[in-house]
């Protein structure tokens, strides 16, 4: 009997501790707040000095579902050596999202690709089929949008923009606003902002990424910033191809809700996903 007693005492107690610390670690991966961190692994803007400037666009977008690598630069060396200096591992990669098919966006991908071939590569469904033939051939996955469509849990590609050359952005739902990551936005950055509007049904808490804009007038460029405040958008970080008329307008209206942006900054938003 005594012994009967004991076994049944020790899986009570057994049973309580399973459910006492599992309900703890329920607690932690539901109820907690997580951050969003963005970080400029490649652009032709300098920010940190330990980093190297080339042309070209990368941003790795961290505390979603899915960690993102948006856009792969022009030289796989350099991406892989500022990801390298800035503590990032290419296995911590998921997903790779690839924005036009550009040389200074695709550069950087085979050799990305030879050292995590484990992750899903999206990819505009009229994007040529070299690149397809380079995620087939690491064995990556490959994913070709058209319209719209949802990544992972709150994030999304805008799918295919533009006509000339075509286009697509990512969308990120925070608990601040969505956060819209542009490569070079070719199909013009305004329609871009638009069309991520409708598609998170939030107002538009951050833009970054290049705006392509290098060469409009500052009557141009006025115009954007003033629709860019019309629609609501509350930070900008300008970086890529945006040009300097663009980032200073951008600076003198934005004031403090302007990020200076360059490759090594590191965005965080502050409980941005529960």
């Amino acid at each position: 009997m005594r012994r009967g007693v004991w076994s049944g005492r020790v899986v009570q107690t057994v049973l309580s501790l399973i459910l006492f610390f599992g309900a703890g670690v329920s607690h932690r991966l539901f109820g907690e707040e997580r951050n969003m961190r963005l970080t400029i692994v490649y652009d032709n803007n300098p920010y940190d000095s330990a980093l190297k400037t080339a042309w070209g666009f990368s941003c790795l977008v961290e505390g979603a579902e899915r960690t993102i690598l948006f856009d792969t630069g022009g030289d796989g060396d350099i991406l892989l050596g500022n990801m390298n200096r800035l503590g990032i591992t290419p296995g911590s990669v998921d997903t790779v999202v690839i924005s036009h098919a550009h040389y200074d966006h695709t550069g950087g991908l085979e050799k990305f690709l030879k050292k995590n071939s484990g992750v899903t590569v999206w990819l505009c469904s009229s994007f040529p089929e070299s690149i397809e033939r380079i995620v087939v051939r690491h064995g990556a996955e490959l994913v070709q949008t058209r319209g719209p469509k949802e990544i992972c849990s709150g994030v999304y590609t805008t799918g295919e923009m533009g006509r000339d050359i075509v286009e697509q952005s990512l969308v990120v739902k925070t608990k601040s606003g969505a956060v819209v990551v542009t490569g070079c936005a070719h199909p013009g950055v305004l329609d871009i902002v638009r069309a991520a509007k409708k598609i998170s049904g939030q107002d538009i808490y951050l833009v970054i990424g290049g705006f392509h804009l290098g060469g409009a007038s500052r009557y141009e460029i006025d115009y954007i910033v003033t629709s860019f405040m019309e629609l609501g958008v509350k930070k900008v970080a300008p970086c890529h191809c945006s040009g300097k008329v663009c980032m200073d307008t951008f600076r003198e209206r934005f004031g403090e809700d302007y990020i200076a942006a360059g490759v090594g900054r590191i965005i965080e938003i502050t409980s941005a996903f529960r």
